[in-house]
């Protein structure tokens, strides 16, 4: 995989060549992941997958899981309980289950509350009880099998290579750009939306793991050389949104672009009806518009939005269009409305927040034979990319040595 050099960086990268300096990599690195963050369960099963493994409490070795045993987990006075086949039980402060053989798997059930759906997940765990009485299941596992996970989760299967490394250095990015966000719950990042949907093992599209390893250690940066959170959505309808319309925070990269790669699939487009009386309430209500204005009160009726707008009407009237697109759960900001009768007709374009990179835009780009590289520099501006190891490297001399 070629990695850019930046030109203010030769004199460090020449340094870095001429020093021996062994290459870092992020190939290896363990992740800390809390599973079944939002559901809190207060008991599981635990069932083999594959591999090998070995169950330990606090202190000791407990027993080897087989194929045919079922192990239930439950709290008990503030301890963990382990029940191995109904038959046996031992308790502990915390409950670890090392691999023996190079990515395991176990298959997770959770019991109460009741999730339909087991999940599985690769490598090694850790549970223990929290100060809310509820069970904390972290995930230590390996970065490729992590990222493989979060990119089936999320996206699914069916879609090309290249669109599929897209999605490999920005999930790669962002898990190594918010590696302490959840520090006071006792791991890394958990495995919802807020930080990427990390449902179970990659399991059924094995192009995924192609990708994550062929962008091996390939990380998005911006042009103060800092990791470049890569953020998406579902469809942007033909032009992306400036961050600030969504955030109120301009982030350099994700600036506003037309996109004509969208522009054909399902959800590029859509209607709404609101009643009238409703829309007038919340406009007057929260945000105090002259509705019974002669000359202005019949303007939240008819708007035309022909490019990306941050406020309703003008920024005049302090009304966010992403206030009414929460309030009134819009698939977005960009929309045109007009009266028909007591109803309020609302045609929009796109599908989700609009900041970053519009994933039908990239899948169709990634079919016309666009790489991941050129695909994410369409979509981000000013971005390169970089070995994450020797970024670490690179920031850690400029520091030291140039006081940058």
């Amino acid at each position: 995989m070629p990695v850019i050099f930046l030109e203010r960086w030769i004199h460090v990268a020449l340094l870095f060549i001429f020093t021996g300096a062994a290459e870092i990599s992020c190939h290896a690195q363990k992740l800390d992941i809390g599973i079944f963050y939002s559901q809190k369960p207060k008991s599981l099963s635990i069932t083999y997958g594959s591999g090998a493994y070995d169950f330990y409490n606090d202190s000791s070795f407990i027993f080897t899981i087989a194929k045919e045993d079922v192990v239930h987990v439950d709290i008990v006075n503030n301890q963990i309980q382990v029940k191995k086949n109904n038959t046996e039980h031992w308790l502990t402060n915390t409950l670890f289950m090392y691999e023996r053989i190079e990515n395991s798997d176990l298959s997770f059930q959770c019991l109460n509350p009741t999730v339909k759906k087991s999940r599985r997940y690769m490598n090694n765990f850790e549970i223990s009880s929290t100060a809310n009485g509820t069970l904390r299941i972290i995930n230590k596992v390996d970065i490729k099998n992590y990222l493989a996970g979060v990119i089936e989760s999320e996206g699914g299967g069916g879609k090309h290579l290249e669109y599929y490394k897209v999605q490999a250095v920005l999930s790669r990015t962002y898990a190594l750009d918010h590696l302490s966000k959840h520090s006071k719950d006792g791991f890394s990042l958990c495995d919802d939306v807020h930080c990427q949907a990390y449902h179970s093992m990659m399991r059924f599209t094995p192009l995924i793991k192609t990708a994550v390893d062929a962008t091996d250690g390939i990380v998005m940066i911006d042009q103060q050389y800092n990791l470049a959170d890569g953020y998406f959505f579902a469809n942007c309808g033909g032009q992306t949104s400036e961050s600030d319309f969504v955030w109120n925070v301009s982030l350099p990269w994700c600036k506003s672009v037309r996109d004509t790669f969208c522009i054909h699939s399902k959800q590029a487009v859509w209607s709404k009806k609101i009643p009238a009386e409703k829309w007038k309430s919340y406009l007057n209500k929260n945000f105090g518009y002259p509705v019974n204005d002669s000359l202005i009160g019949n303007a939240i009726y008819y708007f035309n939005q022909p490019v990306r707008y941050a406020f309703f009407l003008s920024p005049h009237f302090g009304i966010p269009l992403r206030d009414l697109r929460e309030e009134f759960k819009l698939k977005s900001t960009w929309f045109s409305c007009h009266l028909e009768g007591t109803e309020l007709v609302l045609q929009g374009k796109g599908f989700g927040h609009g900041v970053g990179l519009c994933q039908e835009g990239a899948m169709r780009m990634a079919q016309f034979g666009f790489s991941f590289e050129q695909i994410l520099k369409f979509y981000f501006t000013g971005v390169e990319f970089f070995d994450y190891g020797q970024l670490s490297f690179f920031n850690q001399k400029i520091y030291s040595d140039y006081g940058l």
